[in-house]
């Protein structure tokens, strides 16, 4: 009889805790780790349709990237969809677990791998290496294509690979590419760093404006969404728990849980 605990250690054998950022909330948010797992659930996103999910399916544990709770919660009466997600899980004993920044943070099977091993690349390594932690941990990818390919050509690859409904990018340049960097999510504060390494272009998501401006055309940066960007997190999650245990249940959700529509 497999307990949540040694789940959540065979993850965290991947992604320590210790490799989170500050402001994260990576971890057990939910349960009991000492319960005996029926079954498990991936997602992106803990929604409270996602815990509906999981206890149709006869999970009784849900893995996801995104944490539910980021800050303290000093009531829970239902008025968010935080609070009813969490009390949902707490009523139908549904144990919650987020694996974010430090999924982020690893090289081997780290969520940038993932996006790196959608687009194609190859000579892959960490594009901001932690400071005095060993160079496989850190924020973000850089990686080269097999052979160059036009901006638009890329572009439209990137939009077909990640499955993005579409990609704001800036100004393209008339040039090849070759070498890429990627960030699954909020990657903005790492355009000094691909711009650092030579990249020509600089795939992530969540850019604003006048970021935009700040890659100065020296390299193109295609925002393709935060859900797109992270969503094959899904299907890393599952690999990881996968090749350790094969006595219950592993589903990748079916709920969509992004919140960004395109008309």
């Amino acid at each position: 009889m497999t307990k949540i605990k040694e789940i959540l250690t065979a993850l965290e054998s991947v992604a320590p805790p210790f490799l989170q950022e500050s402001y994260d909330n990576a971890g057990l948010i939910v349960g009991d780790p000492e319960a005996t797992v029926t079954g498990v659930l991936f997602c992106l996103d803990s929604t409270e349709a996602v815990v509906e999910e999981a206890v149709a399916k006869g999970c009784n544990l849900v893995v996801a990237h995104h944490p539910i709770v980021f800050r303290g919660l000093k009531r829970f009466n239902g008025s968010t969809y935080v609070e009813r997600t969490v009390m949902q899980a707490i009523r139908q004993r549904v144990a919650i677990y987020a694996i974010h920044t430090n999924l982020d943070n690893v090289y081997h099977q780290g969520v940038n791998a993932k996006i790196a091993e959608k687009i194609g690349l190859v000579n892959t390594r960490i594009l901001a290496p932690k400071a005095g932690i060993d160079t496989n941990t850190g924020a973000g990818m850089l990686g080269e294509l097999t052979s160059p390919m036009s901006e638009t050509d890329f572009l439209q690859h990137v939009k077909k690979s990640l499955h993005a409904g579409c990609v704001r990018h800036t100004l393209l340049r008339g040039k090849p590419v070759r070498t890429v960097a990627v960030c699954g999510g909020s990657g903005s504060f790492l355009l000094p760093e691909a711009l650092k390494a030579g990249a020509d272009a600089f795939v992530t998501a969540d850019f604003k404006y006048h970021e935009f401006f700040d890659a100065e055309g020296k390299l193109v940066v295609a925002d393709v969404g935060h859900y797109e960007s992270e969503q094959f997190t899904i299907e890393l999650l599952y690999e990881i728990v996968r090749e350790k245990f094969h006595t219950f249940a592993l589903h990748l959700t079916e709920t969509n849980t992004n919140p960004v529509f395109y008309a």
